[in-house]
């Protein structure tokens, strides 16, 4: 699945945007999840609190804090999502190479341009190997989220086990969620597993590679089952 976020102004371009993302998305054959942020501070007060998204389409001309402004404050907090400015006005494009811009895009924008767009951004994703720092034994250790296979939700712990050992720590849900990439759903209230570790659905039960099997929650079966089509139809 890819989580995409649409920053504009403008509630008529949003909804211009959306519908072509749409269109991708069935044409494509993926799985997309649209979040929308009508201001640059709007959608950095949700990145406070979420950073899980893996494309921005950014308006340039908003509010108080421009497109441009917002990028390099994604930059420098260290994230990667893969931006592409949206514009009326050719005058920001050197901005883009500050901040590893995808494409700047004009107003108003075609259906194949951004189709392409969102193609380059997806082949870059598949390229990238995330990593996220978790506290371990008064330690800070980083772990590709690819080698993550499952995590395992306690109490007041979480039981991350990878292909080359177990991490328990302590630490919220909500708190790595924040990092997860689109490859990580949620089978269980106890379980959140990685679809590319996963090599068979049940009615019950999520069966990995490894012959580990995790509950499947009946009310999540539905969305499982389709991230699991959605994700493996494109490789």
């Amino acid at each position: 699945m890819y989580r995409i976020a649409i920053c504009d102004d403008s509630f008529e371009d949003i909804e211009f945007l959306k519908s072509i993302v749409k269109a991708w998305e069935k044409e494509r054959e993926q799985n997309v999840s649209i979040s929308t942020f009508n201001s640059s501070e709007n959608f950095l007060f949700n990145y406070a609190e979420d950073k899980s998204f893996d494309i921005l389409l950014l308006d340039i001309e908003m509010g108080n804090m421009d497109g441009v402004s917002l990028a390099k404050a994604l930059r420098k907090d260290g994230c990667d999502i893969e931006v592409a400015f949206i514009t009326g006005y050719p005058d920001f494009i050197s901005d883009g190479y500050e901040v590893n811009a995808l494409h700047y895009l004009m107003k108003p924008v075609k259906k194949e341009k951004l189709f392409s767009v969102l193609d380059k951004a997806a082949e870059n994703l598949k390229k990238k190997d995330k990593h996220i720092i978790i506290p371990v034994d008064n330690e800070n250790v980083k772990i590709s989220l690819n080698k993550i296979q499952y995590i395992e939700v306690f109490s007041h712990k979480l039981l991350l086990v990878t292909e080359k050992g177990n991490y328990e720590v302590k630490m919220p849900l909500y708190e790595i969620n924040k990092s997860l990439s689109g490859d990580f759903i949620k089978c269980h209230r106890s379980y959140i597993v990685n679809l590319n570790y996963v090599s068979k659905i049940t009615k019950t039960e999520v069966i990995l590679d490894s012959g580990k099997n995790l509950p499947l929650a009946r009310n999540s079966a539905q969305e499982v089952l389709s991230a699991f089509v959605a994700y493996y139809k494109d490789r």
